[in-house]
């Protein structure tokens, strides 16, 4: 079987995809990677073939930060790299519109790599849960619209929808979470199931990480890792992170992420860096301060790290409540005159928030996530396997 994987091309994202297509691999599959030019290192290290989405008129198709306006972009380039490679399945990333629809006009089967929360309305149940920014409701129906839109920018507006009214997660999402992040009693829908956290990422320097172990050395004060995700018009960490760890307990060493602008003061104790890993420097710290994205958080619940959230947008609310609601993260309200130095304290205290981190790591951890999602792509491969000539759906791909 020939698998195109097409996430987004931003770690959080292309990362876990990546788990799963070296699975697949290992299974005898063709897999190849479609995506951002400055992608390729990071396939070529997972030894996978890399097609660049600017060969096929992609640029910017597959950044998060622009996933909402380059749908007709990215559905051009997955089409003509799935014809390319004779896919038989894509695999791509949640909010990948232009995927779907790509594999929607060549009639393949698609799989979404989600985050470690369902981001839209469950089947059932959910309905009094409480909300930190928009509501699930509100999120699934501005996502759908978008989705609409841009079926209608790339001339599929006259042809029956293949997911009828549900078609954000293609013939099946992934979760990278644990049930226990969901609403109590809440349903998933049908296509969503839970894999575990797909972790990977690029192997890390050892020289790299030591000189980020001998520069906290010098100081001998606890370590807080910071990852900054994207800001989505809220405040800016840097003013709290600067009044935190100036002459306070701890250091911090910050990972600018996908933030802009990093302001650390002359005098604070903060160790900025920009890295393809957060592994080894999550190893180094008590506890992790973030956005609230899915790949920091995950990444400190499988080394037992308690959290501290301070969630600005998009999936960062939404996480950040269920990461409270778990008892693995305190919040930190995103307010200019919120100080987060006492709730860093709390998370790195409190003893019942380390040993449930601890917990819900372990239960992540436990499964092979890999094997699940390439269960879950070939079963999807397997249901759709019946000749295309015989779908009703198929009569009226455009030609």
């Amino acid at each position: 079987m020939k698998i195109l994987l097409c996430p987004l091309s931003d770690g959080g994202y292309l990362y876990p995809t990546i788990a799963a297509g070296r699975e697949l691999r290992h299974r005898g599959h063709r897999v190849s990677v479609l995506g951002r030019s400055a992608a390729a290192p990071v396939a070529a290290e997972a030894g996978l073939p890399f097609a660049a989405a600017e060969d096929f008129g992609g640029r910017r198709a597959f950044s998060a930060t622009w996933w909402g306006k380059t749908g007709p972009a990215q559905y051009r380039a997955t089409l003509r790299a799935a014809k390319d490679a004779d896919a038989d399945v894509l695999v791509t990333s949640v909010l990948c519109n232009g995927a779907l629809l790509a594999a929607e006009t060549l009639d393949l089967p698609v799989v979404v790599v989600g985050l470690s929360v369902h981001l839209w309305d469950y089947r059932t149940g959910g309905d009094d849960e409480p909300h930190l920014g928009r509501t699930r409701a509100s999120r699934t129906l501005d996502c759908r619209r978008i989705h609409t839109a841009t079926r209608e920018e790339v001339g599929l507006a006259g042809r029956a929808p293949r997911w009828a009214d549900d078609p954000l997660p293609g013939d099946a999402l992934l979760l990278r979470g644990d049930p226990a992040l969901e609403y109590p009693g809440a349903e998933l829908p049908e296509r969503v199931t839970h894999v575990g956290p797909l972790a990977w990422e690029p192997k890390a320097d050892p020289a790299e990480v030591e000189a980020v172990a001998d520069h906290v050395a010098r100081s001998g004060k606890p370590v807080v890792y910071v990852h900054l995700g994207r800001f989505f018009g809220g405040n800016s960490l840097w003013p709290r992170l600067n009044e935190a760890f100036t002459g306070g307990t701890f250091q911090a060493v910050v990972e600018q992420g996908r933030s802009t602008e990093p302001r650390p003061a002359p005098d604070a104790d903060i160790l900025l860096v920009r890295k393809p890993w957060m592994g080894p420097l999550v190893d180094l710290a008590g506890t992790v301060l973030a956005n609230g994205t899915s790949a920091p958080v995950l990444a400190a619940l499988l080394r037992g790290r308690p959290l501290a959230l301070s969630p600005n947008g998009s999936e960062q609310p939404l996480l950040t409540g269920a990461c409270v609601r778990a008892g693995v993260a305190v919040r930190v309200p995103n307010t200019p005159s919120a100080d987060p130095s006492a709730l860093i304290e709390r998370a790195w205290r409190d003893d019942g928030l380390r040993s449930r981190a601890r917990a819900l790591g372990a239960r992540l951890a436990a499964p092979d996530g890999a094997a699940r999602a390439a269960d879950v792509v070939e079963r999807v491969a397997q249901a759709s396997a019946t000749p295309k000539e015989d779908h009703e759906y198929a009569i009226s791909r455009p030609r």
